[in-house]
Order: C-alpha cells, then structure tokens, then sequence
C-alpha cells in the first residue's frame, strides 16, 4: 500500500534548495534521508508532511491528492489523524508534567495513551514529573512517545535521536520501527546517523540540489545482519 509520493519536488528561499525530487513511501517501510548540515534535509521533510508548500510539484498522502490543493480544515485533519511530526526540538510543554503532556495529545488524536509503549521508552516511572525536572535524552523520549502515542501512519522524523547517546538511540529507533512494522505505518528519516540509516530500507542523498539513491548501503547493512 502505497502511503506516500511526491513528484518533481523543487523548493527554494533565495537560493535553490532541491529540484527535481520524486519519491514514494510504502506501508511498513523506512526511509532515511542523509546529507551535510544545511542541505535542505529538513526542508524536504516539511514539505512532505503538510507544513511547508513546496515552490512546484506534487504531494499524494493516502487518498489525498495533491494536498497542497486541499483547504485548509482538510490539512489538518490529515496532521492531526495520520501524520506524526518529529522535530529536532522537544516542544513540550514545560508547564506542565509528563502526563499532561501526553494527555494533550490524546485529545487532540482521540488515541489513549499507551503504557506500553512509555515502558519501551523507560519514561513510564516519570508521569507525574514535571518537565523542567527530565534529563534531555528522557525530554526527547517523551517527545518522540508523544508523538506515537497518536498512531500516526506516516511519521516524519528531523534528527530525531540528536539528543540521545548512541546505545539509548539505537534502542529507541527500534521501538520506533517495531511501531511502524506493527501498526503497518511508514517512516521518512532526516538524520547524520549513519547506523540509524543503515537500519532502514531505503537510503536517500541530498546533494547538489538533488536527491539520490543510496540503496545500497541500506542493503549491505542487512546484509551484515
């Protein structure tokens, strides 16, 4: 099933970011998109989960073509329902404790919130803290739980293990893939880490403008497996 494609993709602000990008994320598949800092990682991710128009081309999500012809109430129930955004940034809300947190996406998605999976991330003991008082790897956890706690079926993922030594990132990708294999989710990764690239499908190059296939080492890592 097809859950994502994008069709000659070009971005700009004053200088050109990327042309030419085409792409397509499937049910149950992982996507990493690699490249040096200021390439325009980030800029492909916006455009491709509702927050950023690109200057030309086309955006399919699910059933909605072309969604930047979509109004404005549509879009957001696409956000709000079937996309989870990552950010490089925690966003939390630091007036409030973990729970509330949580709790402010469980409204907003009509989704409860899942123990299970703040077990996973070893935040669960941490409820009734306030966020002032988490360390930032357990502020990034909780950010990234949040954000799954709202079964999204495409997540967008920017950096999403920036904050996190390289053994507690390594384990909290894996919960975020083994979501994604079991809720049969998809997921687009801007990341510097290559061992967290080398754990998906596919793997993407921004360079020069242009997005390239680097499938390869995506193949030899499953293959070292």
């Amino acid at each position: 099933m097809e859950l994502l494609s994008a069709h000659n993709l070009s971005h700009s602000f004053d200088f050109m970011i990327y042309e030419g990008l085409n792409l397509t994320l499937n049910a149950g598949e992982k996507i990493a998109i690699v490249g040096v800092s200021g390439s325009g990682k980030s800029t492909i991710l916006n455009n491709l989960s509702t927050m950023l128009a690109p200057k030309s081309g086309v955006v399919n999500i699910l059933e909605s073509h072309n969604i930047y012809a979509l109004k404005a109430q549509e879009l957001l129930h696409i956000r709000r329902y079937q996309l989870g955004i990552i950010f490089q940034a925690h966003y939390l809300f630091r007036g409030f404790d973990v729970r509330e947190n949580l709790e402010l996406a469980s409204i907003v998605s009509n989704q409860p919130i899942d123990m299970e999976l703040l077990e996973h991330f070893e935040i669960a003991h941490t409820l009734k803290q306030q966020i002032g008082e988490l360390s930032g790897g357990q502020q990034q956890r909780l950010s990234i739980a949040r954000v799954l706690s709202k079964k999204p079926k495409i997540i967008f993922a920017d950096e999403p293990t920036g904050n996190l030594d390289s053994q507690t990132a390594h384990k909290v990708m894996e919960c975020v893939f083994e979501y994604v294999a079991t809720h049969n989710a998809g997921i687009i990764i801007a990341t510097h880490d290559m061992h967290i690239a080398q754990m998906c499908d596919r793997i993407y190059k921004l360079e020069n403008h242009h997005l390239h296939a680097n499938i390869g080492l995506a193949t030899e890592s499953r293959t070292r497996s």
